[in-house]
């Protein structure tokens, strides 16, 4: 299947052009810090994680979203969302590569990586991060490419792929909540040092993950015939809405326990992040819980919901409150203050953000391909292509109750 990606308009082209340049502009950053080390990045002593690090938490987040399309169709035979199952997947394959490429850059030289394989350490978390970002990126990659290749040749997916498929949903939630488990292990970090850190992660991975897919699903839905199910576009709206009112009552949490019990060391972060910080950073972080509120009242009003024109700004304004929250400040109040009682100001440099930039257009690159590959094979086999009255053929049409 991968002729399909080989073939396409000159848009299709430009873009890929476009995404390989990126890729070779933040490549000759990485080569310099390939070179000098990690002191072209803003880190320190203090601050011994920095940007790559955050986006990669974010985009395990991401990963472990496609869950949310996968789950309702395998347990819940909801079948409404199933030619958008394997878009769920390969997005979570795309963002487990950006998820590996982060950890293989912060880590400064790629050898070091070497290192989890050859000498591995079953008592550190950080090993059994690997273990779940690789085993599920295998997992997505086998179902996701061999149901396709099964749809494609007219043929039931095969049975013995429901283990896996199943094993996938579960172990979408174990790689957040091992990578929680990286921060909340650390003692003398008090932003970090809660129970339900992990909690936090997966409400977060399960509002601004599908809002992303989402977004990137309109888009495909823009310059391809394949078309989704409105009933599951309904569906996927109102989890990613459920998801953020509990993100953001779980945040409430941690600000309650933190000043009512009156505990100076939960209490300085939050009081870093909002008021000490950088004037930058302090903006941010209010930005984040105005666009919090505001993606809320949306999400929450089903006449705002419904809305189709209104929805891409409602899902834009959500993931950028969560990448302030978990993509930034996350990071930097777990460094700030120090255990010393000192800070140390952060804040990624130029270079810094090129190698992300790099890295998030070899993500994209990705998905550009395998959702190139996916919406040939449902154009080839008919599935999920537009009615006149703009339904889906495989979907229930919304129209005839309303012509009754």
């Amino acid at each position: 299947m991968l002729e399909l990606a080989l073939k396409g308009s000159k848009r299709y082209y430009g873009w890929i052009a476009f995404l390989l340049v990126v890729i070779g502009i933040g490549s000759t950053a990485l080569i310099d810090q390939w070179m000098n080390g990690l002191k072209i990045t803003g880190m320190s002593r203090d601050v011994s994680w920095g940007f790559y690090i955050s986006q990669f938490t974010y985009l395990v987040g991401l990963a472990a979203s496609g869950v949310m399309i996968v789950l309702p169709n395998y347990f819940h035979s909801y079948k409404t969302n199933k030619h958008m199952v394997i878009f769920g997947e390969f997005m979570a394959i795309a963002a487990c590569i950006m998820c590996l490429l982060f950890i293989v850059v912060d880590i400064g030289q790629p050898t070091r990586m070497m290192n989890m394989i050859f000498h591995p350490t079953p008592n550190s978390i950080l090993f059994w991060d690997m273990i779940v970002l690789n085993g599920y990126l295998f997992l997505n990659l086998l179902v996701g490419w061999t149901c396709l290749q099964a749809d494609r040749q007219h043929l039931p997916h095969p049975k013995w792929l429901k283990p896996f498929i199943y094993t996938s949903i579960i172990w979408a939630f174990s790689i957040h909540t091992v990578t929680a488990f990286l921060y909340q292990g650390l003692p003398g970090r008090h932003y970090w040092l809660t129970a339900i850190l992990a909690a936090r992660f997966l409400a977060s991975a399960f509002c601004s993950g599908p809002a992303i897919l989402l977004l990137v699903m309109m888009l495909t839905e823009k310059f391809t015939t394949f078309k989704m199910a409105k009933n599951a576009v309904k569906t996927l709206v109102k989890i990613i809405a459920y998801a953020m009112c509990v993100n953001m009552f779980f945040f409430a949490l941690e600000i309650f326990t933190s000043f009512y019990s009156n505990i100076p060391g939960h209490m300085h972060p939050i009081v870093y992040l909002f008021s000490h910080a950088t004037p930058g950073l302090v903006t941010l972080m209010w930005v984040f819980i105005a666009f919090a509120a505001i993606a809320i009242t949306l999400l929450v009003t089903p006449r705002f919901r419904n809305n189709y024109k209104l929805l891409p700004w409602t899902l834009g304004i959500l993931i950028i409150a969560t990448w302030i929250d978990k993509g930034l400040g996350l990071l930097i109040g777990g460094f700030n203050p120090t255990p010393f009682e000192t800070v140390t100001t952060y804040w990624p440099t130029l270079k810094e953000l090129m190698v992300s930039m790099m890295v998030y257009a070899i993500g994209a690159l990705v998905v550009t391909v395998l959702f190139k590959i996916a919406t040939e094979v449902k154009e080839e086999v008919g599935h999920s292509q537009t009615l006149p009255c703009g339904c889906s053929t495989e979907d229930t049409c919304e129209c005839a109750p309303e012509a009754e």
